[in-house]
């Protein structure tokens, strides 16, 4: 192996008494990408913001070239070959294509911008992308995908022999990640060395050559993709075995609850049949834009399907509202529990008690001590960490969050529970709290559909599969036989 374009050793970072980092090294070998993996809080983001100059380590080493480097800004990052394409794109939307491109260095003729000579470049970096794009466009026509490719030609522009990409596939569609991961192929095609960050580990798997693990600050393992695998990444990622962080339990399946046939609602899916039974963890797997959670919002009321029909409990079901799906016997947590899922400002008892409140009410009045005694209740049940149940839940860590979101809707008291995205951006710990109340629900004869993107969430978690990719069901596959490469083959275009 050739000696590394970038090498960390050492490096420590602390803010205000808390260790950041400790101790951190990284390796980056020019033409070949690294994935850099570990959970929320383990460090990643401030080992990129040490390498691109917006933090300084408190201690240890940055050799590029085999010798000792200075990272005191972002300039010097840049000066250095070093570039970043961000999850949310850093751009200027009001500004063109060409002027994102150069917005750093542009060419100069006379002490002036040179207008023609910054479009023609901008044409030739965009077309060794491979791309259509018009230099004069203005950057807020384009897409999410677009945009990053901008972001790639800006790292071209200032001839970046250090790319880093940090979840640049996370809200782009199938298609578009795609050919985002085509790219990174010919960027390590021309030498360039790649730190890619993702929490997607089929795309790791397929596009790094080497990995490098951080848990709680501090380098835990690192070596070739290839030398590896998913259960292993994970394991070091967490500091604990698989079965800890997907604590299923084995529970008697019973009747049928719920069965969906030939649900449509043109463009987002079409012709979507399952059924899910008492005590069952009905996982549904698909990558960005195969429309997981337009199905389940359709169930919930949120949009009306143009065909096919819903049987709860053996009677047809067609939910016209949340409230009709809620009387119903159907709960939905959403992805976002922030936006959709809870009403931050207010306590843990008024969110809770809120989608049940005519229930929890008496003569039409509500009751203080009825709305505190259900929330007690979960906050034990679940082991909500908070002060009192009178606390704000913007107080709370994100996964305490998230469990208010789940009893919030569990004091519905549903037949049917759905979850979509229900660890998303909660830490390890908190996942596995998340695990085993859906493990203890499902074991209690609740019947659960699991959206995730998350493939070990879905193999760990799921009795049966239901994979969907563009719109339609591509697989349904019982936990006895399912595997990441056959849901992954049935997720995509393989």
């Amino acid at each position: 192996m050739t000696a590394p374009l970038l090498q960390l050793r050492g490096v420590a970072k602390s803010f205000g008494g808390v260790r950041a980092l400790e101790s951190a090294t990284l390796e980056l070998q020019a033409g070949a990408a690294t994935a850099l993996i570990g959970e929320n809080g383990a460090g990643k983001s401030t080992l990129v913001k040490i390498l691109t100059g917006v933090y300084r380590p408190d201690a240890g080493h940055i050799d590029i070239d085999g010798r000792a480097a200075t990272i005191r800004s972002p300039q010097d990052a840049e000066r250095l070959g070093i570039s970043v394409i961000h999850q949310e794109s850093v751009v200027f939307d009001e500004l063109t294509v060409a002027e994102n491109i150069y917005a750093a260095s542009p060419p100069r003729r006379g002490g002036r911008i040179d207008w023609p000579r910054l479009r023609r470049d901008a044409a030739e970096l965009l077309g060794r992308l491979e791309s259509d794009i018009d230099p004069r466009a203005p950057l807020g026509d384009l897409s999410v995908a677009g945009k990053h490719l901008v972001q790639i030609a800006r790292a071209l522009a200032i001839r970046a022999r250090i790319v880093v990409m940090d979840e640049p596939t996370a809200a782009l569609s199938h298609r578009e990640a795609d050919e985002l991961l085509a790219i990174v192929r010919r960027l390590k095609q021309e030498g360039r060395a790649i730190l890619y960050i993702s929490h997607r580990f089929e795309e790791i798997m397929d596009i790094a050559d080497h990995y490098m693990v951080l848990r709680d600050g501090a380098t835990v393992g690192a070596g070739q993709v290839r030398d590896t695998s998913l259960d292993a990444l994970i394991q070091l990622m967490a500091g604990r075995p698989v079965a800890q962080i997907f604590p299923k339990l084995e529970c008697a399946i019973g009747a049928e609850v719920l069965r969906v046939e030939g649900l449509s609602a043109v463009p987002e899916f079409r012709e979507i049949s399952f059924s899910v039974r008492r005590g069952e963890i009905l996982g549904v797997y698909g990558l960005v834009g195969a429309g997981r959670s337009e199905v389940m919002q359709t169930l919930f009321g949120l949009q009306r399907p143009d065909t096919g029909t819903i049987t709860l409990d053996g009677r047809a079901l067609a939910p016209a509202s949340p409230r009709a799906a809620i009387a119903a016997g159907i709960a939905c947590v959403p992805e976002d529990r922030q936006r959709q899922g809870a009403i931050l400002g207010r306590s843990i008892r008024d969110n809770i008690a809120l989608p049940s409140l005519a229930r929890l009410a008496r003569g039409g009045f509500t009751r203080t001590a009825r709305e505190r005694g259900a929330a007690e209740r979960w906050i034990g049940q679940l082991q909500i960490r908070c002060r009192d149940a009178e606390q704000s839940v913007q107080e709370l860590s994100g996964g305490n969050q998230q469990k208010v979101v789940l009893a919030r809707w569990l004091e519905t008291r549903p037949r049917v529970l759905i979850v979509d995205e229900p660890t998303k951006g909660i830490d390890v710990g908190a996942k596995a709290a998340v695990h085993r109340t859906l493990g203890e629900l499902a074991a209690q004869g609740l019947a659960i559909i699991m959206v995730s993107s998350e493939l070990p969430e879905i193999l760990g978690m799921s009795d049966r599969i239901l994979v969907m990719r563009r719109g339609r069901t591509r697989a349904l596959i019982e936990r006895i036989h399912a595997s990441a490469e056959q849901v992954l083959r049935a997720a995509t275009d393989a």
